[in-house]
């Protein structure tokens, strides 16, 4: 392989490991429904009705997908629903 093609493998490995974190939010017996739908759709931009189905699927499953994207921009999102006082990190 050429320098040139293993480079170029390189930066593409890279992009795509990049697009593919993922922000999870966990269960807690802490905060309202109210509250995580609120802070979905400030923080994250869902429209209520997907803020309320993933407060559902966290509620009965545990835990739930709510932002996927690049690290440098999911990183102050899930600051923001640390900050709010919920459960989340960046996968």
């Amino acid at each position: 392989m050429s320098t040139k093609e293993k480079g170029l493998e390189e930066v593409m490995f890279e992009e795509s490991v990049s697009l593919n974190n993922e922000i999870v939010l966990y269960n807690d017996e802490v905060n309202t429904f109210d509250h995580v739908i609120d802070t979905l759709v400030r923080v994250c931009d869902h429209m209520p009705e997907q803020a309320e189905q993933c407060s559902l699927i966290v509620h009965y499953n545990g835990k739930c997908t709510v932002k996927t994207g690049e690290y440098k921009d999911l990183k102050p999102q899930c600051s923001q629903l640390l900050e709010a006082g919920l459960s989340a990190e960046i996968v």
